[in-house]
């Protein structure tokens, strides 16, 4: 007998006849032996719906109030899904966030899980009842509804995984599992049949969207294996563990791309040491991530430098203001800004011991006249800016190019 925590995302419980199929699901699994926790989303659009009817209300709404609002959504399918539990014959109870005891911090609309209390979970289980949580939620410590996030409810399920030492956490999603890219972009992408927590993390960051990046953390933390696997059928997806010997042997395991990127180049500035400094703190202050820099000297009769770095489009219409005060309070003539770009990545365990990845990935970009314009790296990724028109060519090169797709695999398998 195995304990095991299902997850189930918007899509999979998006309607009344999805619901009833969750139920189902849940319940097979407990008659073949397991104790079932189950983890569910709002319904499939339920939260913009009522993110919506707050800023009708109000055009900046009271974070702690949209935390209130906003968690409602999983209330609604932890309950009904517990009642389509019931309707097949099983037996299941409901539990929201401030009853699990899932604590957090304070941070309204984006908290961070402090402690799980399991006992509620458990003397349900001891029951023969499955316990039915509704995500994406929690409680501070003076009992304020909190909420974790966009796609909070992954993180929720690993994280109730890890606190009650569950055997497996299932993420059931539209996808049956993890691919080499996105198959909507290269129709010869393949499922990837086990993922280190690293590579995860990489892919999930670059853009990658079948796990929150929070979740695959929180599961590398406490050694959870996390098997991402289809709604709609029985295959299996893929499984999400700590790294071996096999997958190090495997160069690239992926290309992800994130559209989302937006470039800030800061012309003329001043090279002397603690300028670059207060333009980062200056956004660091302000809770703005910054991704790839790059600093360029012009040699002359005064040495100055040109800075360019990206961050998230999301992040660019608020820090603008304080990027152009930064700029001009340092030196800077002119600050530019490009959101025609993208950021297209390879990850891979395997990098760490093989050497000329790199130069690769860039003769594959240039063969294919894209030219890049950052650069940056890590132990098992490699990062390119590029122009936003080339991503879906230099994804399939860089795909093709590294031996990823379907029919190269498969030729490799039948030699």
């Amino acid at each position: 007998m195995a304990l095991v925590v299902q997850k189930f995302g918007g899509t999979s419980v998006g309607s009344i006849d999805r619901i009833r199929n969750v139920a189902k699901r849940a319940i097979a699994a407990q008659k073949n032996g397991d104790d079932v926790v189950v983890i569910v989303s709002a319904m499939s659009g339920e939260t913009n719906r009522l993110i919506k009817l707050a800023h009708e209300v109000v055009k900046v709404p009271d974070a702690r109030e949209m935390d209130v609002i906003a968690a409602t959504g999983e209330q609604i399918s932890a309950a009904l899904l517990a009642l389509a539990i019931h309707e097949e014959g099983g037996k299941a109870r409901s539990l929201l966030g401030h009853q699990v005891k899932i604590l957090t911090d304070g941070a309204f609309t984006k908290a961070r899980i402090k402690t799980i209390e399991g006992s509620k979970i458990f003397s349900t289980l001891k029951k023969g009842i499955i316990a039915v949580v509704a995500g994406f939620q929690g409680v501070d410590e003076h009992g304020d509804i909190t909420t974790l996030g966009r796609g909070g409810s992954d993180t929720s399920a690993v994280a109730v995984a890890a606190a009650i030492g569950a055997d497996a956490c299932e993420i059931f999603t539209d996808v049956d599992g993890v691919y080499t890219t996105d198959p909507n972009v290269c129709p010869s992408a393949r499922k990837i049949p086990r993922i280190s927590y690293e590579e995860m993390l990489e892919l999930a960051s670059l853009g990658a969207k079948v796990l929150q990046i929070r979740s695959v953390e929180i599961a590398m933390k406490y050694g959870v294996p996390v098997h991402v696997r289809s709604s709609f059928n029985d295959a299996q997806g893929t499984w999400v563990t700590g790294e071996d010997k096999s997958l190090e042997d495997v160069v690239v395991a992926g290309v992800a791309f994130d559209r989302n990127e937006a470039r800030v180049h800061v012309v003329s500035l001043e090279d002397k040491p603690g300028v670059v400094a207060e333009l980062f703190g200056a956004l660091a202050d302000k809770n703005v991530s910054v991704d790839m820099i790059i600093q360029s000297v012009t040699k002359g009769a005064s040495e100055r430098a040109d800075v360019t770095f990206t961050l998230g489009k999301a992040d660019l219409v608020r820090a603008k203001p304080f990027i152009e005060e930064v700029a001009k309070r340092i030196g800077s003539t002119e600050v530019r800004y490009d959101e025609d770009v993208c950021k297209v990545s390879i990850v891979g365990l395997g990098m760490r011991s093989h050497a000329g990845i790199a130069a690769r990935m860039f003769r594959i970009l240039a063969t294919e006249g894209i030219n890049i314009q950052a650069i940056s790296t890590s132990e098992i990724k490699v990062s390119c800016l590029i122009h936003q028109k080339y991503t879906e060519l230099a994804v399939r090169a860089l795909h093709d190019g590294f031996g990823l797709s379907k029919e190269k695999t498969e030729k490799a398998d039948k030699a």
